[in-house]
């Protein structure tokens, strides 16, 4: 399992790193991340190429051979920043992304050991669970009534959280308590299934949160309960990143991305496991094939695997049509006129 935490926004916003193992190297510095980058943040991290080299001096080049068990990606929209802990780096350019990249190079690379991936956004009631989340995640509340009824249970976070100006009767407010209940309840069922965190496949969370926004249109960014819904989520997940580290054995890599609003909406491809092959369409143009990011490494394997190929060959042909006849086999030795006669 392959783990590295990170809880993303995207425009104008901050990109911090919470924790991190030593097999990943994070930079001191204020060098501006671009938005559309950070799933390859994500996927270098987790010891996965990516299409286009990421100039972007902030990730050193660690442990090569030791990579985190898994990714957690946190999605807090409607603040710039939040006071949380670590390196932080700005966002330029912040546009809609997705760790689908990410999640296909798991499959691609991991398909028969059924890694946990889980992608969730509750306020949208949205959720992605394959491999071994469909088991463990089966009891997460995923619905907005789900989520309602969680958070009225004796075991909820509403026994142990301040509220303080926050209300238990406002819809914003419970909309809001209700994703920090998931964060929770994410930890919690990990605990109760800690063998996923020793296995050999990397897991990924995709998670957006965007309570805090919410909060933010209802009461105004100057409002107490915006301020105080800004402070229990720097708090929860601080919490939630120190669990999932801990349950990871240390080896997890945790990133928080805070955003004020994407710069434009996010167009997200589906598939359906049912979706029947397309066929494919024809070129009625004759267009060459889109270039391929891997064709220099595989052009440069073949030719010089060719070119060895061919000087061995010429070199071997060479010597076998020189050879001695007397040094070599018995055969030719046995041919000798002195030893006939003995």
């Amino acid at each position: 399992t392959a783990f590295c935490i990170c809880f993303l926004g995207v425009c104008g916003g901050e990109f911090s790193i919470l924790r991190s193992p030593q097999s990943v190297v994070f930079r001191d510095g204020s060098w501006p991340i671009p938005g559309e980058r950070i799933p390859d943040v994500a996927a270098l991290t987790m010891g996965f190429s990516v299409e286009e080299d990421l100039p972007w001096p902030g990730l050193a080049v660690g442990d090569l051979f030791h990579r985190p068990r898994a990714t957690v990606l946190v999605t807090v929209k409607g603040v710039d920043k939040l006071p949380v802990k670590g390196f932080s780096y700005p966002i330029e350019n912040a546009v809609p992304f997705s760790l689908d990249s990410v999640a296909n190079a798991i499959h691609n690379l991991f398909s028969e050991e059924t890694p946990v991936v889980l992608q969730l956004a509750p306020s949208e009631e949205r959720v992605y669970m394959v491999g071994k989340a469909n088991a463990v995640f089966e009891d997460l509340s995923v619905t907005l009534r789900q989520l309602r009824n969680r958070l009225f249970q004796d075991n909820s976070i509403l026994s142990s959280l301040p509220l303080n100006s926050l209300s238990r009767n406002n819809e914003v407010d419970l909309l809001f308590l209700s994703e920090l209940q998931v964060l929770h309840d994410i930890a919690s069922l990990l605990s109760r299934h800690k063998h996923l965190a020793k296995d050999h496949s990397p897991d990924l969370y995709s998670l957006e949160l965007s309570g805090l926004e919410e909060v933010g249109k209802r009461y105004g960014e100057d409002s107490q309960q915006f301020k105080d819904a800004s402070q229990i989520l720097v708090d929860s997940l601080q919490k939630f990143a120190d669990e999932m580290f801990n349950l990871y054995g240390g080896n997890a890599v945790v990133e928080v991305v805070a955003v004020k609003e994407f710069n434009s909406p996010l167009s997200r491809k589906t598939r359906s496991i049912l979706q029947a092959s397309q066929p494919k369409k024809e070129n009625p143009y004759n267009l060459a094939y889109p270039y391929n990011y891997d064709y220099s490494v595989i052009f440069n394997i073949v030719l010089w695997m060719m070119i060895g190929l061919a000087l061995a060959v010429i070199v071997i042909s060479y010597n076998l049509w020189n050879m001695d006849p007397g040094y070599d086999s018995i055969i030719y030795r046995m041919t000798n006129q002195k030893i006939r006669m003995d």
